[in-house]
Formats: C-alpha cells, sequence, structure tokens
C-alpha cells in the first residue's frame, strides 16, 4: 500500500474543464482525443465507446485517460458519424450545455465531463504513462459526488468555488485510484510502470524537458543532463517509462501547443516557436496527426462546444 501511497503523494493535479451537456441528436464521434484526462458521467442515457462501442450506463462513468484515443458513441449507437475534426467545425452537432435545454425541461441525453490533469513531479501524464484503455467506472457513489460536485461549483459564482474545485479535483484522483485497487484493476501496470518515482536521473530529464521546450531537445542534449551516452539514454528512458524520449517529447511540446492556443492570442506561427518548431508547417502537419484536427480548430473547441 506504501508504493500506492507514493505515487499519490507524488502527483500534481489540476482540474481542466467541466461541462454539463445535453445531447440533442445522439452522434457518434469516431476519434475522440484529448490531452487531458477526460471522465464522463452518463446521466440520463447510455454512452458507448471504443471499437465495439462497449456500453455505459446511467450512473456508470468513462474515463478515458489523457492522450488515448477512443470512439464515443452518445446516446445511441447507431447516430450520425462525425470525426472529431467535423464535430468541432460544425455547430449543427447535437451537443449543447443542458443548461441551454428549451423550457428548462429535462434532457433526455444528459452527460457531465470532467477533465483534469494529474501529473508526477509537474513533468508525467501519470494514467498515460501507464498505458492503460478506457475504461468504466461502475456506479462508485463517491467518485459520481464529487462530480455533480465539481459540475454544481463550475457554473456557480460562489466565493472561492476556483479553490473548492481544485480540492474537489485532488479527491477524485485518490478516488478513482482507491476504485483502481479496490477493483484490482491496472495493478501490474502501476508496479511495474511507476518505477521512473525512484529514478533521480530521469526525474532530472523530465525535469530539463519541461523547462526547455523551446530548445534543442535531442537524445545528444539529453545524455548530457546525466551524463551518460547518446546510445544509452534512449533505452534507459524507455527502459523504465515504456515510450522513447522523442515521442515524450512531441507529446509535451504538443500539449503545451493545446494550451497556448486556449489560452493566448498568439499566432500560430509564434506558438510553433514557443515549443521549438522553426518550420510552420512541420508543426500544424504533426499537430493535425496527433490531434485529428488543425491548430486552429482546436484553438476555437472549446467555443464550439459551448455554443
Amino acid at each position: 500500500m506504501e508504493q500506492y501511497n507514493s505515487i499519490i503523494n507524488a502527483l500534481s493535479v489540476k482540474f481542466a474543464a467541466s461541462y454539463d451537456i445535453n445531447v440533442i441528436n445522439p452522434l457518434n464521434i469516431t476519434d475522440f482525443y484529448d490531452v487531458d484526462n477526460t471522465l464522463i458521467l452518463a446521466k440520463s442515457s447510455e454512452l458507448y465507446f471504443g471499437e465495439n462501442l462497449n456500453v455505459v450506463r446511467p450512473d456508470e462513468i468513462l474515463f478515458i485517460p489523457g492522450g488515448r484515443q477512443t470512439n464515443i458513441a452518445y446516446g445511441a449507437k447507431d447516430g450520425p458519424i462525425k470525426t472529431q475534426e467535423n464535430f468541432i467545425s460544425e455547430r449543427a452537432s447535437g451537443l449543447q450545455n443542458s443548461i441551454h435545454s428549451p423550457n428548462g425541461s429535462n434532457p433526455k441525453h444528459r452527460f457531465i465531463t470532467v477533465s483534469f490533469k494529474a501529473k508526477v513531479f509537474d513533468a508525467v501524464h501519470f494514467f498515460t504513462s501507464l498505458d492503460i484503455p478506457p475504461f468504466v467506472i461502475q456506479k462508485n457513489e463517491n467518485i459520481i459526488s464529487i462530480l455533480n460536485l465539481i459540475n454544481d461549483e463550475r457554473s456557480s459564482l460562489a466565493v472561492g468555488n476556483t479553490r473548492k474545485i481544485n480540492a474537489l479535483t485532488e479527491l477524485l484522483i485518490i478516488e478513482i485510484i482507491r476504485y483502481l485497487i479496490d477493483n484490482k484493476l491496472f495493478l501490474e501496470q502501476f508496479i511495474t510502470k511507476s518505477s521512473y518515482l525512484k529514478d533521480p536521473r530521469l526525474i532530472k530529464i523530465f525535469e530539463f524537458i519541461k523547462d526547455n521546450l523551446e530548445a534543442d531537445l535531442s537524445n545528444k542534449q539529453l545524455a548530457k543532463v546525466v551524463g551518460v551516452s547518446e546510445d544509452y539514454v534512449g533505452q534507459y528512458f524507455k527502459m523504465l517509462t515504456g515510450i522513447n524520449p522523442q515521442d515524450y517529447i512531441e507529446y509535451q511540446r504538443m500539449e503545451k501547443a493545446v494550451v497556448l492556443l486556449r489560452t493566448t492570442k498568439k499566432s500560430i506561427q509564434d506558438v510553433g516557436k514557443n515549443i521549438g518548431y522553426k518550420d510552420t508547417a512541420y508543426f500544424c502537419r504533426r499537430f493535425k496527426m496527433m490531434f485529428g484536427i488543425t491548430a486552429r480548430k482546436m484553438r476555437n473547441r472549446e467555443l464550439m462546444i459551448n455554443s
């Protein structure tokens, strides 16, 4: 149990977003993807996910680890099929905030989504590093209660609501990890893929990458940071994390790009330069390849979902 406590104590947790949504017209998004971890609570209708469109029933929760692409069908399996790019592009997607439901009626297909970051030493996406698939949390009252509270606070103007949401998100992580332990889910991944928590050289590499995303982050440079050979640093990094360092670096850069696109008015060219891409066209190609949508459309994503 001490190892799990060490994991929890090493995590930095940050609330990202929440939506209380009403699916007016059922639809199927074929390539849902987000850099943040996403929880979707089915309130009054089924949700379906994955290649086989497995069901999530009312009062059950779908957990999608950050960086994990999956199919999501809201309300029915046979709804109109859209790619994430089309979904974000078209306002007539059938998805809107449930508070906009006509005449205050109870929505037929209602879902609450909460997304959050959970990083080890504020560097590594923990659930992404475990390499686990999306999974269903079955009728856990503690987690359901926290999701509802976050949703209520998110829509309120009460004093201290931001701080309360952050505190609730911390509790949410603890309850998720307890759920996984109690139900013996992914415990092998927890043990075998959390070894980097105790490795000071790897932590030093993580911190260097985090602080120097715009700089040269070749394996040669990473090797200098920890005093090992260029050939060894790639093997060493992959042995402990399950991913080669250049793939990890690109993911970190693209995540930073998403943050800049959502929170600043920097041009696409400047965003690319800020994360180490001198060639804007190459940055745009890599961004589209990773997220399935263009950088420009990612910038408008939250606005489109709330419209």
